[in-house]
């Protein structure tokens, strides 16, 4: 994978979609000082090189009735490559699982969970987590307070 090189409209167009995806491209146009026709052309041509990946909206889970966001280690026995993508593949469907990352150490994942309580969470734990083949143990931290939460990327 190669590394992109960026000028500075691509790296506003970035900025301002960071911001707020929903603007609209002569919004952005005008913010960027760049005719609407060429912004448009520059963003498709991020989105085909892949740097946007998608536009979305971001929630607050917690107006949604989810209390709790946890930070969970899974270990895994035998770990190898067939049982992790097992894993890969069941934490795919866990709606509750919003990020899944292979890391480094004595676990094998480390998952980003919401939940909407502490009953919640221990339900979860035994009724998805457990049910994967393969998983011998879950370490568990829980957020207390989220201090910086955020989708931007730096761009310098």
């Amino acid at each position: 994978m190669s590394v992109c090189v960026l000028d500075e409209y691509d790296k506003k167009i970035i900025k301002y979609l960071q911001e707020d995806s929903s603007i609209s491209n002569i919004d952005l146009s005008k913010k960027i000082g760049l005719a609407p026709s060429s912004c448009l052309l520059r963003v498709k041509n991020l989105k085909e090189q892949r740097i946007l990946k998608q536009f979305t909206a971001v929630v607050d889970e917690k107006m949604l009735g989810y209390e709790i966001t946890c930070f969970a280690k899974i270990s895994m026995h035998p770990l190898n490559r067939e049982t992790s993508n097992q894993f890969i593949e069941e934490a795919r469907k866990i709606p509750e699982i919003v990020e899944c990352y292979t890391i480094t150490g004595d676990s094998a994942f480390m998952l980003k969970v919401v939940a909407k309580n502490f009953q919640y969470y221990r339900d979860f734990i035994f009724d998805k987590l457990l049910s994967v083949p393969y998983v011998s143990n879950i370490e568990t931290s829980i957020v207390v307070a989220t201090e910086k939460k955020t989708n931007f990327i730096p761009l310098d």
